[in-house]
């Protein structure tokens, strides 16, 4: 009977031991956890309704865009690419190279566009055709009424 009585006393302590080091642990668990969110919180960003993107905007007159030139204009928040091509087609397509995410110009002498930071280079199409850029350029839907061009996404 002396072993039982001390079998028990042993069981009896491990059995106060665990519960003691599951009571310990869920408590540092529970203060790192409250260090810890608040700080996750002010990190990240609030997810809110966000902004309204337009879904067209005036990009200006038929007469102030001359053939072999281009013009950045503001989509909402984005800058976008507004091409008349030599034969007197409008393009548009995001300013935003898919590289690193430099603005890209319209180059008359190359006649397709081009981004300064690493040389990117991309047809009238918006089709990355040398340098870096991983991706075509996203391109805008270009309408003209009564002399204004509007441009919008593509849906």
């Amino acid at each position: 009977m002396a072993q039982n009585k001390g079998e028990h006393s042993r069981e009896s302590s491990k059995s106060r031991r665990s519960f003691l080091n599951i009571l310990l642990g869920s408590s540092l668990a529970g203060f790192v956890g409250s260090i810890l969110y608040p700080v996750w919180r002010y990190l990240t960003p609030p997810k809110g309704p966000g902004e309204a993107s337009p879904t067209s905007v005036l990009a200006g007159t038929v007469d102030e865009l001359k053939p072999n030139s281009g013009e950045i204009i503001k989509y909402g928040r984005k800058p976008v690419i507004l091409i008349r091509t030599e034969a007197g087609e409008y393009r548009a397509f995001t300013a935003i190279c898919t590289h690193l995410e430099c603005i890209v110009q319209y180059r008359p002498d190359f006649q397709h566009i081009w981004c300064a930071c690493h040389n990117g280079h991309y047809n009238l199409q918006g089709i990355n055709i040398s340098g870096p850029p991983p991706r075509p350029l996203e391109p805008f839907k270009v309408n003209i009424k009564e002399g204004k061009i509007f441009v919008s996404k593509i849906i």
